[in-house]
Protein backbone atom coordinates (compact mmCIF):
# COMPACT_ATOMS: atom_id res chain seq x y z
CA UNK A 1 0.00 0.00 0.00
CA UNK A 2 1.30 3.28 -0.51
CA UNK A 3 0.53 6.75 0.34
CA UNK A 4 0.35 10.24 -1.61
CA UNK A 5 -0.41 13.47 0.24
CA UNK A 6 -0.91 16.17 -1.88
CA UNK A 7 -1.68 19.99 -0.34
CA UNK A 8 -2.93 22.49 -3.45
CA UNK A 9 -4.34 25.93 -1.99
CA UNK A 10 -7.08 24.77 0.24
CA UNK A 11 -7.69 21.29 -1.21
CA UNK A 12 -6.29 18.28 0.60
CA UNK A 13 -5.49 15.43 -1.54
CA UNK A 14 -4.98 12.10 -0.06
CA UNK A 15 -4.61 9.03 -2.04
CA UNK A 16 -4.03 5.34 -1.25
CA UNK A 17 -3.56 2.96 -3.69
CA UNK A 18 -4.20 -1.20 -2.88
CA UNK A 19 -4.50 -3.81 -5.82
CA UNK A 20 -6.10 -1.62 -7.96
CA UNK A 21 -8.62 -0.28 -6.13
CA UNK A 22 -8.02 3.47 -6.07
CA UNK A 23 -8.83 5.48 -2.90
CA UNK A 24 -9.48 8.93 -3.05
CA UNK A 25 -10.52 11.45 -0.21
CA UNK A 26 -10.87 15.52 -0.55
CA UNK A 27 -10.96 17.52 2.42
CA UNK A 28 -11.66 21.14 1.34
CA UNK A 29 -11.54 23.01 4.65
CA UNK A 30 -9.29 25.91 5.61
CA UNK A 31 -8.85 24.88 8.82
CA UNK A 32 -7.38 21.61 8.33
CA UNK A 33 -4.74 23.23 5.87
CA UNK A 34 -4.08 25.81 8.16
CA UNK A 35 -3.06 23.02 10.92
CA UNK A 36 -0.64 21.20 8.08
CA UNK A 37 1.33 25.07 7.50
CA UNK A 38 3.54 26.48 10.40
CA UNK A 39 1.70 28.49 12.91
CA UNK A 40 3.15 31.83 11.63
CA UNK A 41 1.40 31.38 8.24
CA UNK A 42 -1.85 30.52 10.08
CA UNK A 43 -1.58 33.78 12.27
CA UNK A 44 -1.13 35.59 9.17
CA UNK A 45 -4.31 34.52 7.57
CA UNK A 46 -6.72 35.64 10.51
CA UNK A 47 -8.51 38.66 9.01
CA UNK A 48 -9.56 41.85 11.85
CA UNK A 49 -12.25 44.28 11.57
CA UNK A 50 -13.24 47.23 13.50
CA UNK A 51 -16.29 47.77 15.67
CA UNK A 52 -18.24 50.33 17.40
CA UNK A 53 -18.52 50.03 21.06
CA UNK A 54 -21.54 52.00 20.79
CA UNK A 55 -23.57 53.47 17.85
CA UNK A 56 -21.63 56.68 16.08
CA UNK A 57 -23.79 58.83 14.36
CA UNK A 58 -23.50 60.96 11.18
CA UNK A 59 -21.13 63.98 11.61
CA UNK A 60 -19.28 62.31 14.55
CA UNK A 61 -15.69 62.47 15.01
CA UNK A 62 -14.50 58.58 15.85
CA UNK A 63 -12.15 58.29 18.59
CA UNK A 64 -10.26 55.42 20.18
CA UNK A 65 -12.58 54.64 23.21
CA UNK A 66 -15.57 54.04 20.87
CA UNK A 67 -13.83 51.01 18.83
CA UNK A 68 -12.41 47.58 19.06
CA UNK A 69 -10.68 45.67 17.23
CA UNK A 70 -12.15 41.86 16.69
CA UNK A 71 -11.23 38.93 14.82
CA UNK A 72 -13.27 37.97 11.51
CA UNK A 73 -15.23 34.94 12.20
CA UNK A 74 -17.70 35.02 9.24
CA UNK A 75 -15.53 33.60 5.89
CA UNK A 76 -18.46 35.02 3.61
CA UNK A 77 -18.04 38.67 4.84
CA UNK A 78 -16.28 40.53 2.13
CA UNK A 79 -15.87 43.99 1.22
CA UNK A 80 -14.11 47.32 1.93
CA UNK A 81 -14.02 47.25 5.78
CA UNK A 82 -11.76 48.83 8.35
CA UNK A 83 -8.81 46.50 9.36
CA UNK A 84 -7.18 48.89 11.96
CA UNK A 85 -8.07 51.43 14.52
CA UNK A 86 -5.67 54.09 12.82
CA UNK A 87 -7.80 53.98 9.43
CA UNK A 88 -10.91 54.99 11.42
CA UNK A 89 -9.28 57.27 14.36
CA UNK A 90 -9.99 61.08 13.55
CA UNK A 91 -12.57 60.17 10.66
CA UNK A 92 -15.88 61.52 10.35
CA UNK A 93 -18.56 59.49 9.40
CA UNK A 94 -21.18 59.80 6.68
CA UNK A 95 -23.86 57.21 8.14
CA UNK A 96 -24.70 55.84 11.25
CA UNK A 97 -22.43 53.25 12.66
CA UNK A 98 -24.26 50.09 14.87
CA UNK A 99 -22.55 48.72 17.48
CA UNK A 100 -20.99 45.69 16.64
CA UNK A 101 -21.26 45.97 12.90
CA UNK A 102 -18.07 46.31 10.65
CA UNK A 103 -17.40 50.06 9.66
CA UNK A 104 -17.13 50.28 5.70
CA UNK A 105 -14.38 52.68 5.01
CA UNK A 106 -16.85 54.38 2.33
CA UNK A 107 -18.59 55.48 5.48
CA UNK A 108 -15.84 57.60 6.54
CA UNK A 109 -14.46 61.15 5.58
CA UNK A 110 -11.92 63.53 6.57
CA UNK A 111 -13.21 66.36 8.93
CA UNK A 112 -14.20 69.43 6.60
CA UNK A 113 -11.40 72.34 7.32
CA UNK A 114 -13.45 74.86 5.39
CA UNK A 115 -17.58 74.87 6.10
CA UNK A 116 -19.90 76.49 3.45
CA UNK A 117 -20.22 80.06 4.39
CA UNK A 118 -17.82 80.99 7.39
CA UNK A 119 -15.52 83.40 6.74
CA UNK A 120 -12.00 82.27 5.33
CA UNK A 121 -8.68 84.05 3.29
CA UNK A 122 -8.07 83.58 0.11
CA UNK A 123 -4.83 83.16 -0.99
CA UNK A 124 -2.93 84.21 -4.90
CA UNK A 125 0.38 83.57 -4.91
CA UNK A 126 2.26 84.18 -8.47
CA UNK A 127 6.09 84.18 -8.06
CA UNK A 128 7.08 87.30 -5.65
CA UNK A 129 3.56 88.44 -5.60
CA UNK A 130 0.80 87.70 -3.19
CA UNK A 131 -2.79 88.59 -3.01
CA UNK A 132 -5.13 87.94 -0.20
CA UNK A 133 -8.65 88.40 0.32
CA UNK A 134 -11.75 87.24 2.34
CA UNK A 135 -13.71 84.76 1.37
CA UNK A 136 -16.88 82.89 1.82
CA UNK A 137 -16.79 79.18 0.67
CA UNK A 138 -19.88 77.97 -1.06
CA UNK A 139 -19.56 74.66 0.07
CA UNK A 140 -18.43 71.97 2.37
CA UNK A 141 -14.55 70.97 2.24
CA UNK A 142 -11.14 68.52 3.54
CA UNK A 143 -7.90 69.52 3.23
CA UNK A 144 -6.85 68.90 -0.04
CA UNK A 145 -10.11 69.82 -2.09
CA UNK A 146 -11.54 72.24 -4.87
CA UNK A 147 -13.69 74.52 -3.91
CA UNK A 148 -15.67 76.95 -5.13
CA UNK A 149 -15.26 80.40 -2.97
CA UNK A 150 -16.62 83.70 -2.96
CA UNK A 151 -14.41 87.23 -3.17
CA UNK A 152 -16.54 88.88 -0.30
CA UNK A 153 -14.88 92.36 -1.70
CA UNK A 154 -15.81 91.69 -5.33
CA UNK A 155 -18.27 89.24 -5.65
CA UNK A 156 -16.54 86.70 -7.98
CA UNK A 157 -16.26 82.90 -7.64
CA UNK A 158 -13.35 81.36 -7.64
CA UNK A 159 -11.72 77.87 -7.23
CA UNK A 160 -9.28 77.09 -5.17
CA UNK A 161 -7.41 74.25 -2.75
CA UNK A 162 -8.16 73.84 0.17
CA UNK A 163 -4.68 73.95 2.67
CA UNK A 164 -4.03 72.60 5.95
CA UNK A 165 -3.96 76.04 8.13
CA UNK A 166 -7.95 76.85 6.22
CA UNK A 167 -6.95 79.05 3.74
CA UNK A 168 -8.07 78.50 0.35
CA UNK A 169 -4.87 79.04 -2.38
CA UNK A 170 -6.31 80.10 -5.95
CA UNK A 171 -4.27 79.31 -9.02
CA UNK A 172 -4.11 81.69 -12.13
CA UNK A 173 -6.42 80.78 -15.65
Amino acid sequence: MTFRLTANASILTIAATRGGFFLRALAVTGSLCAGLMSPDLALAEQRMAVIPTQTIYPGEVIDRDRLEEVEVTNPALSGDYATSTEQVIGKVTSRTLLQGRVILVSALREPYVVERGKAVRIVFTNGPLTITAGGAPLENAAVGDLIRVRNTDSGIIVSGTVMDDGTIHVVAK
